[in-house]
């Protein structure tokens, strides 16, 4: 199995290179050259299995000979023994024909635990193989970095420094980054937005001198392995309501592109997924660029769903490749336009998109709404980001097809907006009930390229 660049410039590698390194030196992102397929059969047999089981089938044609098959199922095995559920991710019914995937029972309360779980399992397994070191930068807009700092907290081989927008994460977002005291992590509030720091740690990748010299890793949705992992789901979630004997379709809340990209990848794989639908919050220039076909960022507002406010979404990139009939050189041309200060799709593309998505926008006011009703009809509090997704579902629904929407945090990480809709106070489980009462250790950066590489550097040094 050997992975290309979507830009097309940049070593072929194989599954555990393209995983050490995340970004593609050209700037693209890596992708599979050719991708797997299961046949009716195959997917009937997940029908039973535990979410172990599942990952190991369908990931295990994307590793090559990365592991032998005892090495993967250890590593899949200590990926997701902490996590609060037996199910891993258990579905709720919603309404009739309408549910709920629930994403949040991993360490730190979100998806992100899914696929950062695996990855921390994947990257300890190969670096203490080759005596390698590597020092990971990511960006988040607030789950990705508690995630990966959960994730690798601790482990000899690894550095890991998590760029967050500062005063735009919620507080149980950022204490979750920062107070483990391991030394190894590093969390840094960045002066800006998110696409503020995906910049700069795009930067820090393309200035190949400081890249090399620290040993520079990615673990933001622009690694495959995060993706990857994320594709197990859709398919535990399908099989369990009837697939393949039955098309299910998936409403997905997303900013970055990752969580629904990974759907994708699901269904070409085989999964008979009837629709994806992208649900964006007011920072909605992913359904501006599906129903327009213009990619045109107009600046971040904040909104109670911190997580989707996103202008520059990385993986967009990946679903473009595929629109353009895998061309690299024509999403090379749209990422340089995109510096420019946006893109237009053309038309051929622009219809494979909307064949292969839907999409649709929530509003703060229609957010809240749904938190309280759903608390009033259901019981189940959902955080902002997962009431945007069901709102836009309830839209989207076909009574013929099963909708899965697939929620992205415990409620408990955004409090005071659960609070505001419902009147209650969603409290954190037992394990995480001190994290108000522990210290923070956090940096304080600004916007500047020169002054996180040199902050990065000394730390590393010691």
């Amino acid at each position: 199995m050997h992975y290309i660049s979507t830009r097309g410039d940049a070593p072929v590698l194989r599954f555990e290179a393209a995983m050490l390194t995340g970004l593609a030196r050209d700037g693209g992102l890596y992708l599979p050259e050719t991708i797997p397929t299961m046949s009716h059969d195959d997917i009937a047999a997940l029908q039973g299995l535990s979410y172990e089981e599942v990952a190991f089938r369908i990931m295990r044609p994307y590793l090559g000979d990365a592991f032998t098959d005892d090495e993967f199922r250890g590593i899949i095995s200590r990926a997701y023994e902490g996590f609060g559920h037996a199910a891993r991710a258990p579905l709720v019914q919603l309404d009739q024909g309408h549910f709920l995937l629930e994403l949040f029972h991993g360490p730190t309360l979100a998806f992100k635990d899914f696929a950062m779980q695996l990855i921390g399992q994947l990257f300890e397994f190969s670096l203490k193989r080759s005596g390698q070191r590597v020092c990971i930068v990511g960006a988040t807009s607030g789950d990705t970095g508690s995630a990966a700092i959960e994730a690798f907290r601790g482990l000899d081989a690894v550095d890991v420094f998590i760029l967050y927008p500062h005063g735009r994460v919620s507080e149980v977002q950022r204490r979750q980054m920062t107070t483990p005291s391991e030394s190894n992590v590093h969390a840094l509030a960045m002066d800006g937005h998110f696409d503020d720091c995906q910049a700069r740690v795009k930067d820090m990748f393309n200035d190949f001198q400081f890249r090399d010299a620290v040993g520079l890793a990615g673990v933001n949705s622009i690694n495959w392995a995060r993706v990857l992992a994320q594709v197990v789901y859709y398919f535990t979630s399908a099989v369990a309501l009837g697939a393949p004997h039955r098309k299910v379709s998936f409403t997905v809340p997303t900013g970055n592109f990752g969580d629904i990209f990974a759907g994708y990848i699901a269904k070409r794989m085989g999964l008979p997924i009837d629709r994806l639908v992208v649900a964006t919050n007011q920072n909605d220039i992913l359904h501006r660029c599906i129903s327009t076909s213009e990619y045109k960022p107009d600046g971040v507002i904040p909104s109670i769903s911190p997580s989707m406010d996103i202008q520059v979404s990385s993986n967009f990139e990946r679903a473009l490749y595929y629109a353009y009939d895998q061309e690299a050189s024509a999403v090379s041309q749209l990422m340089d336009e995109l510096k420019a200060g946006g893109f237009s799709v053309s038309q051929g593309a622009s219809q494979a998109l909307r064949e292969s998505f839907d999409s649709d926008r929530c509003s703060e006011t229609e957010t809240l709404a749904t938190i309280a009703k759903l608390s009033e009809t259901t019981g189940e509090l959902l955080c902002p980001h997962s009431a945007v997704g069901v709102h836009v579902a309830e839209a989207h629904r076909d009574p013929s097809v099963p909708m899965i929407t697939l929620a992205t945090a415990h409620p408990a990480k955004f409090p005071a907006a659960v609070e505001e809709a419902s009147g209650l106070h969603p409290p954190l489980p037992d394990r995480m009930s001190d994290l108000y009462e522990r210290s923070e250790r956090v940096t304080r950066v600004e916007n500047d390229l020169s002054a996180i590489e040199t902050l990065i550097k000394e730390r590393t040094a010691t």
